[in-house]
């Protein structure tokens, strides 16, 4: 089940973002100032790609729509901002999609692990029919998703070996992000996931709270993950997509033209962002290397792969309309 925040957590960050009472009450917005949550720092791909968003907006709707990124987290963790989002609370963010699979199941089927064959082949498939079934499934939660921006591959790191095949995860316990697939995922390698924020995960890394983690490279950079966990071994197991999107009340705000303008900005900025993260990817891994980040390839996932198969079985039992979906990924070229 996905977390749910304190009120009194909740109610900070609303404090910060604007007025509480316009937030429940949801009332559309007149010319207003949104705001925006990102989890990433200043100069990251991402938070690049949902500045750039904003600007265009503001430029494509004369000025009828203007905004403000707060980026580095500083609104709450994501479980929050999706709340957050939901309530109006804020008017557009960037999330990975793969704790929102706990409240919009069909989203889920992004999360299986291997369920892609590579970072290209996600993007084919998100950019097409699938993408369009799992915006409506979110859009009835009151998240309107306007573009799919990319996260890579992620894999897992530890304090301490390289992981070589499934055994080598035996007993160790890693954090996961907030969804129960990803919780089994490492249980089935043999492994104990603890989910968790991912502002808590350095120092939970540092005083072996968890041995390990799995990411992406430049998040494993731009995290410091690397300086207490050094043992990077490329399962990528998982390749997450991640959605640039509006709350509902914003969205229906809009007159039809501003609708078209800011769906227009929003996938323009996710063609920079794709743009940007290959190179940052490129960039992260050489630093990495060059920092003492001791690096395996595994050249042959299928005993990990294998592994999986509970898990599919698990997900379609808990959630049958992720059968089709599985289907369509795995027909799409």
């Amino acid at each position: 089940m996905i977390k749910k925040c304190s009120i009194k957590k909740l109610a900070s960050a609303l404090v910060l973002t604007g007025s509480i009472a316009a937030t429940f009450t949801m009332a559309p917005l007149a010319h207003a100032d949104w705001k925006g949550w990102n989890i990433h720092p200043a100069g990251y791909p991402v938070t690049v790609g949902i500045e750039s968003f904003m600007k265009h907006v503001e430029k494509a709707t004369d000025g009828r729509v203007s905004g403000r990124v707060y980026n580095g987290g500083i609104l709450g963790d994501q479980n929050d901002a999706i709340q957050m989002l939901q309530v109006n609370g804020i008017q557009f963010a960037e999330f990975n999609l793969g704790p929102i699979g706990t409240m919009v199941p069909e989203v889920n089927v992004v999360s299986l692990p291997f369920i892609f064959k590579n970072e290209s082949h996600m993007f084919r498939v998100m950019d097409g029919p699938v993408g369009k079934e799992l915006a409506k499934a979110m859009a009835k939660q009151g998240i309107i998703a306007l573009a799919w921006y990319g996260s890579g591959s992620r894999s897992f790191y530890n304090t301490k070996h390289p992981i070589t095949k499934p055994a080598d995860m035996k007993g160790m316990k890693f954090r996961v992000m907030n969804n129960e697939l990803y919780v089994d995922m490492v249980k089935e390698l043999g492994g104990n996931a603890t989910p968790m924020a991912y502002s808590e995960v350095y120092q939970a890394l540092k005083t072996g709270v968890v041995d390990g983690a799995e990411n992406n490279w430049p998040s494993y950079d731009s995290s410091n993950h690397y300086e207490v966990a050094k043992y990077y071994s490329l399962t990528q197991h998982l390749i997450l997509p991640e959605v640039l999107a509006v709350s509902k009340a914003a969205w229906n705000s809009l007159s039809p033209a501003d609708q078209k303008a800011v769906r227009k900005a929003a996938q323009d900025s996710a063609l920079l962002e794709r743009k940007l993260w290959a190179e940052r990817v490129q960039e992260s891994r050489a630093k990495l290397l060059k920092a003492g980040v001791i690096v395996n390839e595994i050249k042959d996932k299928a005993a990990f792969q294998a592994k999986m198969k509970p898990v599919y079985a698990e997900a379609e039992k808990a959630t049958p309309a992720l059968i089709p979906l599985i289907k369509q990924i795995q027909e799409t070229p």
